[in-house]
């Protein structure tokens, strides 16, 4: 119960080469999240670069609402 057998350290040995051997899944799969990866970091790059270009106009004030006139009038009535 101690030790493993031989055959137990075969069945761990064949695990470890399909999950981390050279066309093992795991390691292919680990390939295509590193390209798709490396492909998002390149498109917000070009992002950034295709939006320096272009300049943005100056933000405008927003306009006064009909509530905050009428609080201000009543706030120069009473003065």
């Amino acid at each position: 119960m101690g030790t493993f057998g031989p055959i137990h350290w075969i069945v761990v040995a064949v695990i470890v080469l399909l999950l981390f051997g050279g066309r093992g899944r795991l390691s292919g799969m680990m390939g295509d999240a590193a390209k798709g990866i490396k492909a998002f970091r390149e498109g917000l790059k070009g992002d950034e670069d295709a939006h320096k270009d272009e300049e943005e106009p100056p933000a405008k004030p927003l306009p006064k609402t009909a509530a905050k006139t009428a609080s201000a009038s009543r706030a120069k009535t009473k003065a």
